[in-house]
């Protein structure tokens, strides 16, 4: 117990010297600017459905490392006596068989079977499966699995992975397989037909019948022939080839190359567990490829001692009991990339990238069984910082000690040989880690807590802040309101003033007038009276009298020329002044009424504006208070739903005891998912503000050139208007006066007014 106590000890200094010994090698290992957390773990649940029967299913996953990419597993299940019906490999294929029995039955359309040439082409290869065998087979084969009907009856469940290339396994590009089927029937029927030479009956039985599942019951019928008969005749045809029948299980033994790992020696054991790698060079059909698999079995309370892969990535599946994982993040500078330590079950899938320094440790209650792929073999030495193959044991003691800034007889103890290098005793280490993990999660809850009352709090903050703002435009709306409506009664008070006084000007002008006409009609008749006396007299009279009305007419032309002169210089002046007067004005939004229109229609037009103003504020203030009233019944919801949330975790911490381990882990996902979906929804309501300033400084740029629009045609009009004033002043209007009597009639002309 007490030299347990002391490894966990050396451990906690072990797992620090990695930064000093692999820094270099982490920087090229995926530790990049990306800033990526790792996401490493698939639950049993996150597996998914692709094909079910009774007489089977086929589950997928995909999984990622947060560094260099996705990959692919399946887990194939087949009860006893099925058959999983041929398909064709778009990538490598390398697979576990955890329990059951079978046959695998395989082609390779290259006449090679997975490293191996093919002395008769024309026949197929097939191996025996039972659990603890692995094996691969290679991209662009066709192969079919059959189950044993043995008499334990046990399941045929294969794990396996699907790889891009011999030193890839990262998700294929395209689908792991295809059905023989859909490869052949997605021709025409007289294509088919003529290609394969078969009678026009056969075509048709086979493309209309129902497309089966892909794993069926392998039983024969002997009264009639079963669709799988008639394909495997078609595909016989196909392949050009004499394969093994779907339903024969060819007894014969052959040379195998399938490694099994109950059968195989282990690389390791002792009384902790044992642990067993498969290379190209313990298992023929892994031979020129890059691909690798391996298999732990920790007893009660045991770990595997903290190391790292040069240039391998690890995939795992549990296949018994539960365990902690612990993995190191490297990478001087990096934000988001922190250790990090789940809990794993059976049925789990997790990745460790390379470079990554790890620890998988079993809780003293169960035994910790896992099994998993390596995307490289090759020059791969796992580098472990205990025992006898520690690399701490390649630096001098002094160094190590300045390394850890320690003294040379605390460093002489981490490079201290244990009995057991690989494999070691922890007891209780994976209830600590587990410890550790609840309080990271209570940790990140309570910082989710703060960070949503902060939210709140500034929520608050910037409500109050809107409303402020709000009454201060409606004070401010208000003020200009009543100024505007002082500003509208001095003009109306001014244009009654003025036309008060044209209206005096024109009663004087319309009197004199009139006194002049009766002055022109008496002096008229008196001329008519003196002619018939004296003629030349009236002559001469009536000479003087024309041109003494010249005169008069040309003074009165004159003072009217004047008169109009002095008009539109004092109209040119008032318009200049009233420019100079809108120019300073900068708040004004509505145009002017024009000065000299008439009564009724400036005031129609001035209450029409009025009116579209007053309907505009009102539209403008129900749209505000519906988006606040949006807003507000968004906050209520998101209160609501974290309430329901809340509510739901509480619920199932007492319903789930026995699965707290799990539920704590995806509490950890939903809490950082909630951060996602906020920080989304605080980017999405900072866009709605921008999109909405944006929209009200376009309205106030609209209402400004409409105003702009608005006064430029009141001064066309009022231009129009003085045109049309001065032409008419400008018409001159004969009046004929002929008096009563005899004799000849005369002619006075008059300019008249109007």
């Amino acid at each position: 117990m007490v030299s347990s106590l002391k490894l966990c000890t050396v451990l906690i200094f072990a797992l620090c010297i990695i930064n000093a010994t692999v820094t270099a090698a982490a920087a090229a290992s995926g530790c990049d600017d990306e800033h990526k957390k790792l996401e490493v773990v698939a639950k049993k649940n996150e597996w998914r459905s692709v094909v079910s029967t009774e007489y089977g299913k086929i589950s997928d996953v995909e999984i990622g490392d947060g560094v260099n990419g996705t990959y692919y597993l399946q887990l194939i299940e087949m009860d006893p006596n099925a058959l999983f019906l041929p398909v064709i490999l778009h990538a490598h294929m390398i697979f576990y068989v955890h329990s059951g029995s079978g046959r695998v039955t395989w082609f390779d359309v290259d006449g090679e079977t997975n490293g191996n040439k093919h002395k008769d082409k024309d026949k197929s290869e097939g191996i025996s499966i039972q659990r603890g065998d692995v094996y691969r087979l290679k991209l662009g084969t066709i192969f079919y699995v059959h189950s044993s009907l043995n008499d334990e009856r046990r399941k045929l469940r294969i794990y396996a992975i699907f790889a891009n290339s011999v030193g890839d396994l990262h998700e294929p590009v395209v689908g792991p397989y295809s059905g023989i089927r859909d490869l052949v029937l997605g021709f025409d029927k007289r294509v088919l037909q003529a290609a394969f030479q078969m009678p026009e009956e056969a075509v048709e039985q086979i493309t209309s019948a129902k497309k089966p599942p892909q794993i069926v019951h392998a039983v024969q019928n002997s009264s009639s022939r079963t669709f799988w008969e008639v394909e495997a005749q078609f595909i016989e045809v196909f392949l050009g080839r004499n394969m093994y029948s779907l339903f024969e299980v060819n007894k014969k033994k052959k040379l195998s190359d399938v490694y099994n790992f109950f059968t195989g020696d282990r690389d390791v054991e002792n009384c902790n567990g044992w642990s067993t790698a498969v290379s190209s060079k313990q298992s023929q059909s892994l031979r020129g490829s890059n691909l690798g698999l391996f298999m732990v079995n920790l007893t009660k309370g045991a770990m595997m001692g903290p190391h790292w892969n040069p240039t391998a990535t690890e995939i795992a599946i549990v296949l018994e009991g539960q365990g902690m994982v612990n993995i190191v993040c490297l990478g001087t500078g990096r934000k988001e990339c922190n250790n990090t330590r789940f809990m794993v079950k059976e049925g789990y899938a997790f990745v460790v990238p390379r470079f990554h320094p790890m620890a998988q440790m079993a809780f003293n209650n169960g035994t910790f069984v896992f099994v998993g792929f390596t995307t490289r073999d090759r020059n791969n030495h796992p580098q472990f910082l205990t025992g006898k193959r520690s690399v701490l044991q390649t630096l001098q003691k002094h160094v190590l000690a300045v390394a850890f800034n320690v003294s040379n007889s605390t460093a002489s103890r981490l490079v201290e040989p244990q009995n057991d290098s690989i494999i070691l005793e922890c007891v209780s280490c994976a209830e600590e880690e587990e410890k550790i993990m609840e309080k990271e999660i209570e940790k990140a809850r309570e910082e989710e807590r703060k960070k949503q009352e902060e939210a709140k709090r500034r929520e608050e903050e910037k409500r109050r802040r809107e409303e402020e703002e709000k009454k201060r435009e409606e004070e401010e709306e208000a003020r200009k309101r009543e100024e505007e409506k002082r500003r509208q009664e001095e003009e109306e008070r001014k244009r009654e003033e003025e036309k008060r006084k044209r209206e005096e000007e024109e009663k004087r002008k319309r009197e004199e007038e009139e006194i002049e006409r009766r002055r022109q009609e008496e002096a008229a008749r008196k001329a008519e009276e003196d002619r018939k006396r004296q003629e030349e007299e009236k002559r001469k009279r009536e000479e003087e009298e024309a041109k003494k009305r010249e005169e008069e007419e040309e003074m009165k032309r004159k003072k009217e020329e004047e008169e109009r002169e002095r008009e539109e210089e004092a109209r040119k002046r008032e318009e200049e002044e009233e420019r100079e007067r809108k120019r300073e004005e900068a708040a004004a939004k509505r145009a002017k009424e024009a000065k000299r229109r008439e009564e009724e229609e400036a005031r129609r037009k001035e209450k029409e504006q009025a009116q579209e103003e007053a309907r505009k504020r009102e539209k403008e203030k129900a749209k505000k208070e519906e988006e606040t009233k949006q807003e507000e019944e968004q906050v209520q919801q998101e209160e609501t739903r974290r309430q329901q949330e809340a509510a739901k975790e509480a619920e199932s911490a007492r319903k789930a005891k026995e699965e707290e381990q799990g539920r704590r882990q995806k509490e950890q996902e939903e809490a950082r998912k909630r951060e996602t979906e906020k920080a989304r929804e605080e980017e999405d309501r900072r866009q709605g503000e921008e999109q909405a300033q944006r929209e009200e400084q376009k309205r106030q740029q609209e209402a400004a050139r409409r105003a702009k629009e608005e006064e430029a045609k009141q001064r066309e009009e009022e231009a129009g208007s003085k045109s049309k004033e001065e032409e008419e002043e400008q018409k001159q209007e004969e009046i004929e006066y002929r008096p009563g009597g005899g004799g000849e009639g005369r002619v006075f002309t008059k300019k008249l007014d109007w």
